[in-house]
């Protein structure tokens, strides 16, 4: 399998984003990282660099609903590179209220930080691809998304389902071909998005999922639920049980 030298990584600046971006510099691979705040970048460069100092890392401050931004850096980052091997488009938001309750406003900005900015990601990703024959894009959606949610991560949920029907859209037109797309279902890792839950079912530290994350993409499969265990046959149950059992899971 063809190593992925440079690897973009969005939502970079914190949790997820960042515990892949050290497991990748530990491996030898040059970063563009992006985020909206640039003093955890800063550190984070420096920090990757002291991991290792052989590789390339290349930071810009970005707010991925800026969708304009988003093309200008994706750009930027491959010229500054040479060109981009990997693509991961992980830059979200979690929040959310149940639907009717007066926060359309929270739940309008998770649809258009998880959704629309993820196409705009998609979009700006494909066409580097497109135009250098090669390259994979890696979606990261949710387990949330095998069914609709209730309550606070309804939005969260129905935004990481078209999240993963995008990819497997894109997956379709390019089956035979040199760019590959892969769909990402984390299960409950625990990071800045989440800390605010206190119980969640089989929940893993930060560092742990990170290197199941970071495995599963490395394989580029069409489709992978992280940590395999248990969220592999626990996706399967939630997408065949009834909702009233569903229900109970959640």
């Amino acid at each position: 399998m063809t190593t992925r030298a440079n690897i973009l990584i969005t939502g970079a600046s914190s949790g997820l984003g960042a515990g892949m971006a050290r497991l990748f510099a530990a491996k030898g691979r040059n970063l563009a990282l992006c985020a909206r705040r640039l003093d955890r970048l800063e550190a984070l460069r420096d920090e990757l660099l002291a991991i290792n100092p052989a590789i390339t890392v290349a930071i810009q401050p970005l707010d991925v609903n800026d969708y304009d931004r988003v093309f200008e850096v994706f750009q930027g980052f491959q010229r500054e590179l040479g060109r981009l091997d990997r693509v991961i488009v992980n830059a979200g938001l979690g929040k959310g209220q149940p639907l009717g309750t007066g926060y359309f406003h929270a739940n309008r900005q998770t649809a258009e930080t998880n959704f629309v900015a993820a196409l705009a990601q998609c979009e700006a990703a494909m066409e580097i691809f497109r135009a250098q024959n090669d390259g994979h894009l890696v979606m990261m959606s949710s387990m949330s998304a095998m069914r609709g949610m209730r309550k606070n991560i309804n939005t969260y949920a129905a935004t990481k389902a078209g999240v993963a029907s995008l990819a497997e859209g894109l997956r379709m037109e390019m089956l035979g071909k040199p760019i590959k797309v892969s769909t990402i279902y984390p299960g409950y890792i625990r990071s800045e998005i989440n800390e605010k839950v206190e119980k969640a079912p089989f929940m893993v530290d930060t560092e742990t999922g990170c290197r199941a994350l970071v495995a599963a993409i490395e394989k580029e499969p069409a489709k992978a639920y992280v940590p395999s265990w248990p969220w592999a046959p626990l996706g399967f149950a939630m997408r065949v049980l009834p909702l009233s059992l569903v229900r109970r899971m959640t």
